[in-house]
């Protein structure tokens, strides 16, 4: 709520957002563990040359079990699904990290660090593909997933804004249905993070004016 008006270049505290939720009666988001001090110093200094990923699982119809990567920035919040599988490999996996350095192309020289899990299907292979590029991998300690509080934090998002609410037919329709989630996240979803902007949102124009309002014209700079 507090995002979606700022969006539109109305200036509403959070203790207003606050104050009407508990009205409706409705609970604040719990908090989130804190990561470890250490990795908390690591993420905060590296926030701008950093990825982020892990995998996630939704079921179909049939029931059916499809697993998602994704890779998000860790500074702009930017999401890119690499892709949905029934059989997660390591082979698979490495294979879609070379997509998204292909994707990236002269982007990925913006990246300093990968952090990961130690899930199994993340192997040197797949180090080596981001290695080639300068990108060192940074992966968490064990059954740490709070270590990784930025990917974590897009799985619940993920499923309450999208998958939960969606009769999921095959790989095909999952696929499609969160590549078109993604473009909404990067476009559009407003993050607490980034002062209620989408990560492909300039920080200096207010992305949603309304008609004849002042703050449809660029801020100074």
């Amino acid at each position: 709520m507090h995002g979606e008006l700022h969006r539109l270049g109305h200036k509403v505290s959070a203790a207003t957002a606050r104050r009407v939720l508990h009205a409706a009666g409705i609970s604040p988001a719990p908090r989130r563990h804190p990561a470890r001090h250490e990795w908390a110093a690591f993420l905060k200094t590296q926030t701008s040359g950093s990825l982020a990923t892990d995998f996630f699982h939704i079921d179909t119809i049939a029931l059916r079990r499809l697993y998602v990567l994704f890779v998000t920035g860790v500074r702009t919040r930017t999401v890119h699904i690499l892709g949905v599988t029934a059989h997660p490999t390591a082979a698979w996996a490495t294979q879609q990290a070379r997509q998204l350095l292909w994707q990236l192309g002269n982007r990925a020289a913006d990246f300093t660090h990968f952090v990961r899990d130690r899930d199994a299907k993340f192997t040197y292979a797949l180090d080596a593909v981001f290695a080639s590029e300068g990108v060192a991998m940074a992966k968490i300690p064990p059954r740490s997933p709070n270590c990784n509080p930025y990917a974590e934090r897009f799985i619940p998002s993920v499923r309450k804004e999208c998958t939960d609410g969606l009769l999921i037919l095959d790989r095909g329709h999952a696929e499609k249905i969160l590549h078109d989630h993604a473009r909404h996240f990067n476009g559009h979803r407003p993050h607490h993070g980034r002062n209620q902007l989408a990560p492909h949102d300039d920080p200096n124009i207010t992305p949603c004016p309304l008609p004849g309002s002042n703050a449809a014209k660029p801020s100074p700079a």
